[in-house]
């Protein structure tokens, strides 16, 4: 009797530790093709370090980041002459970024990176995206100074 026991309990152990080994060894690899929505290019896992192809960097001495969070991408460029500037935004979880330019003067365009969220609480992941945003300018960007700002909205 003893013996029955000592086997069914490793029968048992056997059963739970297959249980607990890796579930996603069974699971398809996760598609790392990017998503395109109407803003955004790329939603990267990590934060862009370059422009997309077609882009020029806007030189940091052009950028005032200061508004923004610590660890915030700060990644700037241009496109189509000039005409569009472009950043790394970040979302995470159930929010949705965009990119607004409340303000266009001849010396500066401030740039307003928004991440919109559900106004009711309900699960979401715990993950970051940083989507690549564009956005038209009134006038060729210049030598103006780019302003980084960032807001959160519930909807």
């Amino acid at each position: 009797m003893k013996r029955l026991g000592t086997v069914v309990g490793a029968g048992v152990l056997l059963l739970l530790a297959s249980a607990c080994a890796n579930p996603q060894e069974n699971q398809e690899a996760p598609n790392d093709t990017p998503t395109t929505t109407s803003e955004s290019t790329t939603p990267d896992r990590q934060p862009a370090r370059t422009p997309p192809q077609g882009g020029t960097e806007v030189d940091a001495k052009q950028i005032d980041d200061a508004a923004l969070p610590q660890g915030y991408p700060k990644l700037v460029w241009t496109q189509d002459d000039g005409k569009a500037v472009g950043v790394v935004a970040q979302e995470g979880g159930c929010g949705r970024a965009s990119v607004e330019v409340p303000e266009q003067s001849d010396s500066q365009v401030t740039v307003l990176m928004v991440e919109t969220i559900p106004a009711k609480e309900q699960m979401c992941t715990m993950d970051l995206r940083y989507p690549k945003i564009t956005v038209e300018l009134d006038a060729p960007l210049g030598d103006r100074q780019v302003v980084l700002k960032t807001e959160q909205r519930k909807v």
